[in-house]
């Protein structure tokens, strides 16, 4: 494999682990949100839901847009 073929591959491994980290993310906050009894608890999985979607919107985004080849000459 060439140099760019690794930096491509590890590239796309750190894309998936970004969006698999939201869902993990997303899904405690659903467990968190089911298993509270009072409100500050509910806000704080409602907070984590919300945020762990935030960031399987825009993390793999962000990184794709700053890894781009740059065009050519």
């Amino acid at each position: 494999m060439t140099p760019e073929d690794i930096t491509a591959r590890n590239r796309y491994f750190l894309l998936s682990a970004a969006r698999l980290a939201g869902a993990f993310g997303a899904v405690f906050g659903v467990v968190i949100l089911g298993r509270a009894q009072t409100l500050p608890p509910k806000l704080l999985g409602i907070a984590i839901v919300v945020s762990a979607m935030v960031v399987m919107a825009t993390l793999p985004r962000a990184l794709a847009h700053r890894w781009r080849t740059p065009p050519g000459p």
